[in-house]
């Protein structure tokens, strides 16, 4: 809801807020300018949904960036929040966040399917940063607080506001992969982003598989003593004067919200006017990524349009409806991307579209989370190809909205929604033989086999849901030992 006027503000003062949540983005987006910073909405997104709660029950703030470069607001109260922004210029946002975070890291935490760039000059500006946010963060948490720090954005901040505030009990999520020793081995600035997140007393990952590479990092690189996921930190002398623990913790969705909407009637009957607008194939593959390199959209596409060359699928009978998700369109990977998917998206409908049929509809749009819940409930398959993932919330949000057990699911392994999905397709998205075997099965399981599996995947997502994602992480960080 946007912001209203109202009585004074009975929030604890700056520095009285025992729980702080640290994060790139500040949980609203403004939807009016005016006064005071303007109105603002609550962001749509699990983080959000999530926490909301806590920070309610726990004088809870959020430190983060408001959105808008070279603007400065004060703290202010929104969607029973205390919301901190952190400024950031233009170039901040352009060596921080577009060069460091997301032309450093991003492809180096994603197994280098992009090579990643590493300049002198992102990574001061990276730790400029970092800095600024320990030190919001520091003038808002109360003594003894709990902070949570959220991604890959901010790596340092947990040393720094350890260096600050020893009084605080800090955990840090990392919602993207963490790379192999070989691969993070490339940063120059490996030990100092290890030591950044040591400062943590708790660091999350998304898999197992994540934790191990970061323990192995710390054994290579920084030499403390790790017992099974416990390190041992050390003064500078050698001598042990905390520990910290590495544990997955994967992330997951508001299932009750995704069911809520799939049994909306308006959302139902929207889900009819999409198969009716794409000619009432009897088939529809669904894909659902933002517009990035590591979600395989280009092998989606191909294995696709291979399956048309091949005569097992036909147009009419079949059709793929792709939304991409403008992402970081100023980066070069990014145009590069974008012009290869609709140059091949193009080609195959040239090649194969009828006059009442398209073989691909591309949505290079975002949509609304109604939007998106009836695009899942009109599709019959759901193609999740990625490359690489933390963990891809689609995956859970498609099989949390088919109540109905309808449906069926491909799945990439790289995606830590792998882990916990086992009865989707789980498949390998480079072998593109075997993705369109996966598509064919998805496309031709039997009905029984496929409610089957629905069911069995519903019951996993409804039982780990957003908000025992929280629940356990913030029980074992607060459980850990100093």
């Amino acid at each position: 809801m946007p912001r209203k006027e109202s009585a004074p503000s009975t929030s604890p003062a700056p520095g009285g807020y025992d729980f702080v949540v640290v994060a790139n983005r500040l949980p609203v987006d403004r939807v009016a300018p005016g006064g005071d910073g303007g109105e603002w909405k609550r962001s749509p997104g699990g983080l959000v949904t999530a926490l909301a709660p806590v920070m309610a029950s726990a004088d809870g703030a959020w430190v983060g960036w408001h959105g808008a470069p070279d603007e400065e607001l004060e703290p202010f109260d929104e969607a029973g929040m205390h919301l901190v922004p952190v400024p950031l210029s233009h170039d901040d946002v352009q060596l921080y966040y577009e060069g460091f975070s997301n032309s450093t890291l991003w492809p180096l935490y994603h197994d280098v399917i992009a090579a990643p760039e590493f300049h002198r000059t992102w990574w001061d500006r990276y730790r400029e940063v970092n800095r600024r946010f320990a030190d919001a963060t520091a003038a808002t948490a109360e003594e003894g607080a709990t902070v949570w720090v959220q991604d890959y954005q901010l790596q340092l901040v947990p040393q720094m506001l350890r260096a600050d505030r020893p009084d605080l009990k800090i955990g840090f999520f990392n919602h993207i992969p963490f790379p192999p020793l070989e691969i993070f081995a490339q940063l120059p600035w490996r030990r100092q982003v290890l030591d950044g997140l040591l400062g943590a007393d708790l660091i999350g990952f998304q898999r197992q598989s994540d934790a191990n590479n970061f323990l192995r990092c710390v054994r290579r690189y920084v030499g403390y003593t790790v017992k099974s996921q416990t390190i041992h930190v050390q003064d500078e002398d050698g001598t042990p004067r905390r520990t910290a623990r590495a544990e997955a913790h994967p992330i997951s969705i508001d299932s009750s919200q995704i069911a809520r909407l799939a049994e909306d009637p308006a959302v139902q009957a929207r889900s009819r006017e999409i198969r009716t607008e794409l000619g009432n194939p009897e088939t529809i593959l669904l894909g659902v990524d933002r517009l990035d390199y590591t979600k395989g959209i280009r092998h989606r596409i191909k294995a696709y349009g291979e399956l048309l060359a091949d005569g097992d699928l036909a147009v009419g009978e079949a059709t793929l409806v792709q939304v991409a998700s403008p992402s970081r369109e100023r980066v070069d990977h990014y145009i590069a991307l974008r012009e290869e998917v609709e140059r091949t998206v193009g080609g195959i409908n040239g090649e194969y579209d009828t006059m009442s049929h398209t073989a691909v509809r591309y949505l290079h749009h975002s949509y609304p989370i109604e939007e998106m819940v009836a695009l899942y409930l009109a599709a019959d398959v759901m193609l999740v190809t990625a490359l690489r993932d933390g963990m891809n919330l689609v995956a859970k949000e498609y099989v949390a909205a088919h109540a109905d057990n309808r449906g069926a699911l491909v799945l990439s392994e790289f995606a830590g929604a792998a882990d916990q999905l086992k009865h989707a397709i789980v498949v390998n998205p480079h072998d593109i033989d075997r993705l369109k075997a996966a598509i064919m099965e998805a496309v031709r399981m039997p009905k029984a086999e496929s409610a089957r599996r629905m069911r069995i995947m519903r019951r996993q997502i409804v039982a780990n849901d957003v908000d025992r994602w929280q629940r356990t992480f913030l029980d074992s960080l607060a459980g850990g030992g100093e």
